[in-house]
């Protein structure tokens, strides 16, 4: 006999969303893992939140959310929190009942302050990297250092002169947007009236000069884990002030330098190769062409980092460092930072910490898996 549509509603039905995702399902691994550092810093949320006055949307919930918009490319806090309504794979994640309200999109933007002020995501980071450490997943010998551009939300039009009261609307066409014809722009005469801390970069030569921050990785070479993430001003220097910076923020977490740090030609100053040497750190700079001719501290530096190019080691360096593209592209295509979606330069990181614990679950969790499956049966 012929089935039909059961329009009946059930008095009562119970739904127990853990048997509905597949034991092999990629994402219980990674929920896994999360669910043990956000268990670790459950003192650090308590300390945070007030002891008395109505609860407050867990934030374990609310950080497994976001990792959910880098995972699966989630281009908006709107539509986040729309498949959390309806997508019983996203509420098993989170921790939801198949009946509970879910938060609208206000929810993020009234904890990001608190996230940023208590540091949560910077710390959730942090632990899912010394997970990896203690696994020995992570080198602790070899990293290497990169930076890319992301786009800031403002658009060109909204530069102003920085000589222009900035309360005033700016002077254009009906619409409000400033008229630059035939006027020469730089980061010397303008600034963005929507978000100040973007500044025109271009990627390269040839390339239309955009409004951008700078976006540095530093990755450790044995299985492409991202060691620590900065967003900074994007400017001549960004890079190598933010590579000194990462591995002196990494020494004080984790209490130890690799041995080694590959960089390309971008890298290649003199004060800063001397720095990386007073650190301890071996620099496999890539450097330019051209005879080195003064006698300086800092050209002799450059002269040492020339000579380790023949080595097998600055050839290893090189090759492992090429993974780093490949983070890069998850981060911008996958998690979303080819152009930021806010204004200012902390949010943006923020974001990015969140993008780079998601890569970082889906690394360890599969790294781990292979270990468990290579691992001697035992009778």
């Amino acid at each position: 006999m012929r089935g039909g549509k059961d329009s009946q509603l059930d008095i009562f039905c119970t739904i127990n969303l853990n048997s509905l995702i597949p034991a092999s399902h990629p994402l219980r691994a990674i929920k896994k893992l999360a669910d043990s550092e956000l268990a670790r810093l459950s003192p650090r949320f308590d300390a945070a939140y007030s002891k008395v006055g109505r609860p407050s949307i867990p934030p374990e919930a609310l950080i497994k959310a976001l990792l959910l918009q880098a995972l699966y490319s989630i281009p908006s806090e709107t539509r986040l929190c729309e498949e959390l309504g309806f997508n019983f794979l996203f509420r098993w994640f989170c921790d939801l009942k198949p009946n509970a309200s879910v938060w609208d999109q206000t929810t993020f933007t009234q904890n990001r302050d608190r996230f940023a002020e208590h540091g949560f995501v910077q710390a959730f980071f942090d632990g899912v990297v010394a997970k990896g450490i203690s696994a020995q997943a992570a080198s602790s010998e070899h990293f290497s250092v990169d930076g890319t551009l992301i786009q800031s939300l403002a658009s060109l039009k909204s530069l102003a002169r920085k000589d222009e009261d900035p309360k005033d609307p700016p002077s254009g066409d009906s619409n409000g947007w400033a008229d630059f014809a035939g006027e020469k722009r730089s980061n010397e005469t303008h600034v963005s009236r929507t978000d100040p801390d973007a500044k025109l970069a271009r990627k390269s030569k040839g390339q239309a000069a955009l409004l951008s921050h700078s976006m540095h990785v530093m990755m450790e070479n044995r299985n492409a884990l991202l060691m620590d993430i900065e967003v900074s001003e994007a400017s001549g220097t960004a890079e190598r002030e933010a590579s000194a910076s990462m591995l002196k923020r990494f020494k004080r977490r984790h209490w130890f330098l690799p041995d080694t740090v590959g960089e390309d030609k971008g890298y290649d100053a003199g004060e800063h190769l001397l720095e990386l040497e007073e650190l301890g750190v071996t620099p496999h700079v890539a450097i330019r062409d051209g005879k080195i001719v003064s006698h300086t501290p800092q050209a002799d530096a450059r002269r040492r980092a020339r000579s380790r190019q023949r080595s097998l080691g600055y050839k290893l360096s090189i090759v492992a460092r090429r993974g780093i593209e490949k983070t890069f592209a998850w981060l911008k295509d996958r998690a979303g930072l080819k152009r930021s979606r806010f204004f200012e330069r902390w949010k943006t990181k923020l974001y990015a910490l969140v993008a780079g614990s998601a890569y970082n679950l889906i690394r360890l969790s599969k790294l781990l898996k292979q270990e468990k499956n290579s691992a001697p049966r035992t009778a």
